[in-house]
Formats: C-alpha cells, sequence, structure tokens
C-alpha cells in the first residue's frame, strides 16, 4: 500500500489496468448495485443549486424519482446517494443514441450550464473511497461489470490510477497526484 499525506492507497490502485470500455457494459455501473450514486454532504448543496439545470437532461422517469424520493436520498448507515428508478438505475442516468447510459449531470456540465462534473463517487469509480477520522483509503473495487474495462485498460497499458488522473486530482489535488506518481515510480524501480 501506499500512504500518501492524508490517505491510504491500496497496491490494487497502482497495479491493475483499466480504462471504462462504454461500447462493452453500456454504463451498468449506473444500473448496477444496491443504492444511486454515493454523494459527499458538501455536494448536496451543489445538487440544490444546480438541479434547475440539470432537470432538462434528465428522463421522466428520473424527474419522477427525485419528485418522490427528493434529489438525494439518506440511506440506513446516514450516507447520501442519488435516488433510483424503481431500485435500479440512478435517477441522473439517461440514455444516449446507443442505448449506453450517461449521466444528465455530466451532461450539463459539458454543455457549460452548471460547474460541478458529476458526483465524486461517480467520476473515482473504480476507485472506492472509505473515510476514517484521520484519513480516506482509497481502494479498487472490483466488479464483474467492469471486466471489458480492466481488458481494455491491459490492451492500452493504462492502470486505475493512471486512468482517474482526472478525478483525483480534482479529490486531493495537482500535488497529490505528482507526489503519487513519483510514489508508484519509486515502488516500481525497487528490485523485486
Amino acid at each position: 500500500m501506499i500512504v500518501l499525506q492524508n490517505t491510504v492507497i491500496s497496491d490494487d490502485v497502482r497495479e491493475q489496468f483499466f480504462v471504462c470500455n462504454l461500447d462493452k457494459c453500456k454504463g451498468a455501473c449506473c444500473v448496477e448495485g444496491d443504492l444511486g450514486a454515493p454523494l459527499e454532504e458538501e455536494e448536496l448543496t451543489i445538487l440544490q443549486e444546480s438541479y434547475e439545470q440539470i432537470k432538462p437532461y434528465m428522463t421522466g422517469a428520473g424527474k419522477h424519482a427525485v419528485e418522490e424520493q427528493g434529489l438525494y436520498i439518506k440511506d440506513w448507515e446516514g450516507d447520501y446517494s442519488t435516488p433510483t428508478i424503481n431500485n435500479r438505475e440512478c435517477a441522473y442516468a439517461i440514455y444516449d443514441e446507443n442505448k449506453t447510459l450517461k449521466c444528465a449531470i455530466e451532461q450539463a456540465y459539458n454543455d457549460g450550464k452548471i460547474g460541478w462534473k458529476k458526483p465524486i463517487s461517480c467520476h473515482l469509480y473504480p476507485i472506492r473511497v472509505t473515510k476514517y477520522d484521520d484519513f480516506e483509503a482509497l481502494n479498487y473495487d472490483r466488479w464483474g461489470i467492469c471486466s471489458a474495462a480492466c481488458s481494455f485498460g491491459q490492451d492500452l497499458g493504462v492502470r486505475v490510477y493512471q486512468f482517474l488522473k482526472e478525478p483525483l486530482i480534482r479529490k486531493y489535488g495537482e500535488g497529490w497526484y505528482q507526489e503519487l506518481e513519483k510514489l508508484v515510480e519509486e515502488e516500481e524501480a525497487k528490485p523485486s
């Protein structure tokens, strides 16, 4: 594992290959799972402030889910997540012309309507962050629906932390990421 500032990063983040392959998975991570996308507390206000600009991008079923459940829900552990449509896809998920799930929040961002790309939990996937009192643990979440992403990453030679450079910088900063790259290089230079 790598210890960096207030984070502990599993070796899998450094060692495993990953590049999303939407042509193969069709955005299954927006449908599968127990809940919607995890939300950080500071994202709740951003979602409230941005919803009117996101709403035109959403499906009718997504808007209905928000009307019934709210912009976000609080689960049994006290954590927040996006509402879902019939306990399936995220209420903010939309289908493109190829029947691939995308994100209404991200589409509003891409069109310059809002300044928030999407929940950081979505942007960081397949890394899942667990918060502790003094540090955060970054772990690679293995999920069968992402097998094509693992193969694609291996074909391209891209590791998890490299694929997630943008969201890791968004979450922890440019200096943190540069330090991570340096630590990975040092780790790989060690004789086995």
